[in-house]
């Protein structure tokens, strides 16, 4: 397709300025020289190209005007030009910007507890914790909390360890009634 038979003005309301088996035919004749160079131009990243070459093709649609000119023979060096500028603005863009991650990157990447979650849920064992008998929470306290051995909540209460050891079996008991959904594998 030359410069003299590129692109007609359309009169068909239908499809804009120009017809479209005329774009079609800019795109068969001058579609694998514009992407073989945007290939180039983007680093072998075929999907970038094609965008490219479509943004080309569009700006090709929006000035039929610039490929009627008679200084040329072919519309090519204008769609060269047109995609070349297009891919140096889009390598300029994507510096810009942050580069993107992939899922690769993000499958490896460090896990950072949720402090919000484990906020409700201290919230809401320490509420749990104030329903409980004065007996029950002691000992609750002592051995969950401050990790005291059964032998020292004993001597510190001044309880048997029996005792202890019933009324902590009791405390958690009644802490999952509670508290349901926070550990469903103890019941």
């Amino acid at each position: 397709m030359t410069a003299g038979t590129t692109l007609t003005s359309g009169t068909n309301r239908t499809s804009g300025t120009i017809a479209e088996h005329e774009l079609a035919a800019l795109q068969r004749e001058h579609g694998r020289p514009l992407f073989a160079l945007l290939l180039r131009l983007c680093d072998g990243d075929r999907q970038r190209a094609e965008d490219l070459v479509q943004e080309t093709l569009v700006r090709a649609w929006q000035h039929p005007e610039a490929l009627r000119a008679d200084d040329f023979d072919s519309v090519r060096p204008w769609l060269l030009t047109v995609g070349r500028r297009l891919a140096i603005d889009a390598r300029r863009a994507r510096r810009a910007r942050p580069a993107e991650v992939g899922d690769a990157v993000l499958e490896n990447a460090r896990v950072i507890a949720d402090h919000a979650e484990r906020a409700v849920a201290t919230l809401d064992v320490r509420k749990a914790v104030k329903t409980l008998t004065p007996e029950h929470r002691e000992v609750l306290v002592l051995v969950y909390f401050q990790g005291a051995s059964v032998a020292e909540a004993a001597a510190a209460l001044g309880i048997p360890p029996g005792t202890v050891k019933s009324r902590a079996y009791y405390a958690l008991r009644a802490l999952r009634r509670v508290l349901p959904g926070y550990a469903p594998d103890l019941r």
